[in-house]
């Protein structure tokens, strides 16, 4: 039996000398953060399809049930007595051509009224397949489920997108809305800014809360709020590492759109939250933020020894490991180990494996997030 051979890699540190300057990032508030109110909703409901070729859901009560509404409702019930009795039931039971769904249709963050049409996304409960089906009906309500009111109904021709997911199926633009869907965003005078999940972090949310401010201080205010820090903290407000709470100056009090519209348009800089590095195991991908650092380890993994810390990369680099721990950062970077294994043509499901088990030893400096 022959010896597997283990690669030993030393990971040489990527930092950034003192003197190099650091690359600035500028972008808009509006792609960072969004207006609170401004949310998208869903709207959910049950619905019946039919027209299908053998492939609902025969004898179940409960998609009988919504077939004998149906049918009551367009004048043909299947009891005289007006009620959906067991002996009336027993008449829909060999039906295959049904099958019960649950139908889902998302209201955009900007609202939506009456009469405007949005796609609608159907799921089935029971039965093996939507192919060639068609909802007959589905009312939804809201996202409130105290709320009782019907705001759209839903029917139309089903599109069966993805051919190994038979179950679940697309209506383009069957949802006709029914009600009026308004995303209110100011409230008593305030609007709140809420940064997105990438990008919530305590140093970033007081970036733009000085931002913010000093906006307010150069536009709005000068004379009074450059002298009552105090005043300027209450009309601009970090609250948490998310919300950025901004009140409307007076002269945008009949005209909050307009503020918003200028509010959402200022540049800002740095905007990095805490390092990061997004990988997906089913996509084989990884995303590294370049200050993700990772701390002394050594990993075995198949036939593959890596070892990462100071006095490797002194070794590597030819230096003195004293002069080098008294100057140097200690700490290589993550992108370096994984540009070294994809040299060595490590699968990168082996890659995101390695970096996994560095997270579980606590010598990832960053955030892992696993999609």
């Amino acid at each position: 039996m022959s010896a597997k051979t283990n690669f030993i890699l030393p990971i040489v540190l990527l930092a950034l000398a003192p003197q190099l300057a650091l690359a600035v990032g500028r972008t808009e508030l509006r792609n960072i953060c969004h207006v609170k109110g401004q949310e998208e909703n869903t709207l959910r409901g049950l619905g019946l399809v039919v027209g299908l070729n053998g492939t609902g859901e025969a004898g179940d009560l409960q998609t009988m049930r919504a077939l004998s509404s149906a049918m009551e409702i367009m004048g043909s019930p299947v009891s005289t007595t007006g009620r959906a009795d067991a002996e009336s039931l027993e008449e829909l039971k060999k039906i295959k051509n049904a099958a019960l769904v649950y139908v889902t249709a998302t209201v955009p963050a900007a609202g939506s009224r009456r009469g405007d049409q949005l796609d609608c996304f159907v799921s089935a409960i029971n039965g093996k397949s939507l192919k060639g089906g068609r909802l007959a009906f589905s009312t939804l309500q809201g996202p409130n489920t105290q709320d009782h009111r019907v705001y759209a109904l839903c029917q139309g021709q089903l599109v069966v997108e993805d051919a190994e997911q038979p179950m679940v199926a697309r209506i383009h633009g069957g949802c006709q809305m029914q009600q009026d869907v308004r995303t209110e965003f100011e409230k008593d005078g305030y609007v709140t800014l809420v940064l997105d999940r990438h990008h919530a972090d305590f140093n970033v949310a007081q970036t733009v809360g000085e931002l913010i401010q000093n906006m307010y201080r150069d536009n709005f205010m000068q004379d009074q709020v450059s002298q009552d820090e105090d005043l300027l903290a209450t009309l601009v407000r970090v609250e948490n590492a998310s919300n950025i709470r901004v009140q409307i100056p007076e002269v945008y009090r009949n005209d909050p759109v307009t503020f918003v519209a200028q509010l959402m348009e200022l540049g800002v800089y740095n905007v990095e939250p805490e390092a990061r590095v997004v990988v997906n195991p089913r996509a084989k991908s990884i995303v590294i933020s370049g200050d993700v650092g990772i701390g002394d380890v050594v990993v075995t993994h198949r036939n593959l020894t890596i070892e990462a810390n100071p006095a490797a990369i002194a070794k590597f680099e030819k230096i003195d490991p004293d002069a080098y721990s008294q100057g140097g950062s200690g700490s290589a970077k993550l992108q370096s180990l994984v540009d070294a294994m994809q040299d060595l043509r490590v699968p990168a499901g082996d890659i995101i494996e390695i970096i996994k088990g560095i997270e579980r030893n606590g010598k990832l400096h960053g955030k892992l997030i696993i999609e």
